[in-house]
């Protein structure tokens, strides 16, 4: 097997600053911080309880999931207790399309979308969300893909209905 290029994780830090749903789990923590100082009443540190449980479970959501890029694959490992690997051969990627939203590129997050004729992506695309320097390793796969499919001699032909 090559040796990775990349490895990364999704980043639960870019999350937290990088989405709407970070943000408002941190106003949670807060407000519940808040309203315990202020005197309303102790149980409020429940919310402060709540924001934790959730940074949390992301977190873990976030370990399970591991990214490599090599010359030749995208491995793609899930799971903590209960593992998985799968692959999609970088000459069979047709298209890495990124977004993100102007609190994601505050926090320097991504989200790659990548197509391909592989098995993996056949049920749907592969999204990989939460991605530091996702600009940076979307033009890294792009590069490799265009260099696998140079080394194997493979080209990419659109077919549409319509043509005839």
């Amino acid at each position: 097997m090559d040796a990775p290029l990349d490895t990364f994780r999704p980043s639960t830090r870019g999350w937290l600053l990088g989405t709407l749903a970070g943000w408002g789990t941190i106003l949670l923590a807060i407000a519940g911080i808040v309203l315990a100082v202020l005197g309303y009443g102790l149980y409020f540190l429940g919310l402060v309880a709540v924001g934790l449980l959730i940074v949390l479970w992301r977190w873990f959501e976030n370990l399970a999931a591991k990214y490599e890029i090599t010359e030749e694959r995208l491995i793609i490992r899930r799971g903590i207790l209960s593992k998985s690997i799968d692959e999609i051969e970088l000459y069979r990627i047709k298209d890495i399309k990124i977004d993100f939203t102007l609190i994601n590129q505050i926090a320097g997050i991504g989200r790659l979308t990548i197509a391909s004729s592989d098995e993996t992506t056949r049920a749907g695309d592969l999204v990989i969300a939460g991605i530091d320097r996702a600009q940076e390793r979307r033009e890294t796969l792009r590069r490799l893909v265009d260099a696998a499919r140079q080394k194997r001699n493979v080209r990419e032909i659109d077919m549409h209905p319509d043509a005839a």
